[in-house]
């Protein structure tokens, strides 16, 4: 039987869109309040979606308690209360985008996972705005 479970997790944390290598002008149209020099923050929302096949033995797809203790330990620990363009090495060459920061913590938790897995990663940074990963 194949199947997907849910995690659902969240952090807060600030951050700015800009790229270096354009002008203020730029980077102020392009971005707009998003570019504020001083940062500006978020409450992510976030949901990890593992699918595969049931393990006949457990009745589980994966252990819950062990998805949400990789997403603590990985992901909300790793980026909650911080400036991602300051206080992450992910983000400090990387414009911390919601695509970006998506895509960064699909990759983090690739590489917890077993590859028995299929994992897609959802990130709202509003309540209105989100992105999905599917790998």
């Amino acid at each position: 039987m194949r199947i997907s479970a849910f995690r659902k997790a969240h952090f807060n944390a600030a951050h700015r869109l800009h790229n270096p290598n354009w002008s203020k002008e730029k980077n102020e149209e392009v971005f707009g309040l998003c570019n504020n020099p001083n940062y500006h923050g978020h409450n992510y929302e976030l949901e990890v979606k593992v699918s595969g096949e049931v393990d006949p033995d457990t009745g589980y797809l994966i252990d819950l308690k062990y998805l949400k203790d990789v997403i603590a330990e990985h992901v909300e620990q790793r980026f909650d209360h911080k400036n991602l363009n300051l206080d992450t090495a992910e983000f400090r060459k990387l414009n911390p985008t919601a695509e970006n920061i998506c895509y960064v913590i699909w990759t983090i938790l690739r590489g917890q996972l077993d590859d028995k897995y299929d994992l897609a990663v959802r990130l709202y940074e509003t309540p209105r705005n989100y992105v999905e990963y599917p790998g």
